[in-house]
């Protein structure tokens, strides 16, 4: 009985994920459609892609993991720019993004070891970006401000380009 009491405890913790992985929460409904609901949804997504890559610079050991972290950085700073221009050209006044559920992701990241970095952050990044992209293509096809349905528009190739390097990348 113990020998088999042991297998089935081994089998229990071969089977458990080796680490967590908590992408940050999908955006509102009302973000697909609503500008001022769009503006901060997006506002959140490249902040965590920001603030996720950061954290990426610091602690990750891969140098690929590493070129992809800042490129994420230089890409989201440059999205929540041309958002931001495009909220005002459509009489918005957009507040500072903020993290919301996405301090979730942030806090497992900076919890991660070195050795577990990468396999989480690459974890969060693929349904991050997936949600980034259903995010931008429907505020893009059914937005109720033309300036940021543009922006939306412009940001989708950008979302697709990351996601391919994802799915490309060992986790």
């Amino acid at each position: 009985m113990p020998k088999f009491l042991s297998a089935a405890l081994a089998l229990g913790f071969a089977a458990a994920p080796i680490a967590a992985q908590t992408p940050p929460p999908p955006p509102p409904a009302a973000a697909k459609a609503q500008a001022a609901a769009y503006v901060k949804a997006a506002g959140m997504s490249d902040l965590y892609e920001i603030t996720s890559s950061k954290l990426a610079l610091q602690k990750s050991r891969n140098d690929d993991v590493r070129r992809f972290a800042q490129m994420m950085i230089d890409h989201h700073t440059q999205t929540t720019a041309a958002t931001v221009r495009a909220a005002k050209q459509d009489g918005l006044k957009p507040m500072p993004p903020k993290l919301g559920g996405a301090e979730a992701s942030i806090g497992e990241l900076r919890r991660a070891s070195a050795d577990g970095f990468d396999r989480l952050y690459i974890g969060q990044q693929l349904p991050a970006h997936q949600a980034a992209l259903d995010l931008h293509r429907s505020f893009a096809a059914n937005g109720d401000r033309p300036a940021l349905k543009a922006s939306a528009q412009a940001a989708v190739p950008i979302v697709q380009q990351h996601i391919q390097m994802l799915q490309q990348m060992p986790r």
